[in-house]
């Protein structure tokens, strides 16, 4: 059984302040590339998914890039821009209009011809004529096609959208071998037991084990048979602090660990027992959040750990505070090397694949939301109310809702925070992501044509 089409993904690239993520708001279709004070919550790449047409895309907003910086963030958000240029099938690099042809924009433009992928040329914020003045300037850097948008209004975007999808048309997905297969990604820093963990599950010791980091370098599908369920296992390479990515090796590494995770279902995150949540992990956990996988935290090398009565209740919060931006994530203490409780993630990994396309039915979820805005009713912004007219769900892998209302902007994040909280309190959703997004109220609307 094939997978519906593969995802075209899209790197953003440019200099700080040039409108990458108003651009990646407008191609996702909502406000997602906010700024998140949350650790973890992967503020270096934020992916989202979009659609235009029939065709489906990725798309990755990075930091600004500057190609000659001595400063210690900027230099950690190229590397950031870098990965994500290897990452992604297409590269859109951003210039902006306003101020026209500036220093750096022809070192930017040297080294995305450089990368070797096909490169889209993007003139930002041309809302005038002034503007379009300007963008003639960039006609220098030698490129063409340039593309004259304006990201925040939407100007010129849907003529750059046809020309991506049509030069590069969406291809059909990896085929799941069989028809009950759940892809699982084994995510985690270097020598945290990944391949030890594959092995036990294998019960042979197919992948090169041992106590130096860094042993596996690409991702290895394996498969495990438990009655009529088929789990595909990926055992990705180590992903390391990005300070330490000096070599080109480390760096396709990474890239090969992420493309994993976009064939995944699933995200089973190790974490070691004895260091705890580092911050490492925190990085690691919010890739696969971003990326909308099922996950499961598991503290591997349990067995290593000196216990008593109160060591996983004070590890179990530990990884609670740190990971606070996966609550949904069930923990699992384990050791892969002695096999204390790995028989039973097969169990736990099955389950949180069923929630991950569980589908509500638009009546049923219409039901649920008078009920969730009879006991708290939506609060006055600015002395207008916010009305939610209806929702539906509109996706799965994850479970994604939509709420058609009458002002997007007046959904207060603490009442966005309140219905995904009374969603799980009544259907669960355990174990994955749950997407909310608002959409406003159009002509003609009906719930029941969703």
């Amino acid at each position: 059984m094939a997978d519906a089409l593969h995802h075209l993904s899209i790197a953003i690239v440019g200099r700080p302040n040039v409108g990458k993520s108003t651009l990646f708001n407008r191609l996702v279709g909502r406000r997602q590339a906010i700024v998140d004070d949350t650790p973890g919550a992967t503020v270096d790449r934020h992916y989202g998914r979009g659609r235009y047409d029939r065709s489906e895309y990725t798309i990755i907003d990075t930091g600004g890039f500057e190609p000659e910086t001595e400063d210690d963030l900027k230099l950690v958000m190229r590397e950031q821009a870098l990965l994500a240029i290897e990452e992604a099938d297409v590269v859109f690099v951003l210039f902006d209009g306003r101020d026209g042809l500036v220093w750096g924009d022809e070192e930017i433009a040297e080294r995305m011809r450089q990368s070797g992928k096909p490169i889209y040329y993007l003139v930002n914020k041309v809302d005038g004529p002034k503007q379009a003045m300007h963008s003639a300037d960039f006609y220098q850097l030698g490129v063409d096609p340039l593309y004259s948008i304006s990201a925040e209004h939407g100007v010129g975007v849907g003529d750059l959208m046809s020309d991506v999808v049509r030069d590069h048309p969406s291809a059909p997905a990896e085929e799941r071998v069989h028809e009950n297969e759940i892809r699982v990604a084994v995510i985690g820093k270097p020598n945290v037991g990944k391949s030890t963990l594959v092995n036990k599950f294998l019960g042979a010791d197919r992948h090169a084990v041992t106590d130096i980091p860094g042993t596996t370098r690409d991702a290895i599908d394996s498969f495990v048979v438990r009655g009529e369920q088929v789990f595909r296992l990926i055992d990705t390479a180590g992903i390391r602090r990005q300070k330490k990515i000096e070599r080109v090796l480390e760096k396709r590494t990474i890239v090969k660990a992420l493309k994993a995770m976009d064939r995944a279902d699933v995200a089973l995150i190790l974490i070691d027992a004895r260091e705890g949540v580092t911050e490492q992990d925190t990085k690691i956990a919010g890739f696969a959040h971003d990326k909308g996988l099922a996950s499961l935290i598991v503290v591997n090398k349990w067995d290593l750990v000196e216990k008593d009565t109160n060591t996983a209740g004070h590890m179990a919060k530990e990884v609670r505070d740190r990971l606070k931006f996966i609550p949904y994530a069930e923990i699992i203490f384990i050791s892969a090397q002695t096999g204390q409780r790995v028989e039973t993630l097969l169990d736990k990994i099955a389950a949180a694949r069923e929630q991950h396309v569980r589908r509500v039915g638009t009546g049923e979820l219409n039901r649920w939301l008078e009920r969730a805005i009879a006991a708290n009713h939506p609060p006055t912004l600015k002395g207008r109310q916010l009305k939610i007219y209806y929702a539906s769900q509109v996706d799965v892998s994850p479970p994604t809702i939509m709420l058609v209302v009458n002002d997007p902007d007046r959904l207060h994040f603490s009442y966005e925070r309140y219905l995904l909280n009374r969603l799980r309190e009544d259907y669960g959703f355990a174990g994955t992501p749950v997407k909310l997004f608002t959409r406003r109220r159009k002509k003609g609307d009906d719930p029941a044509e969703e």
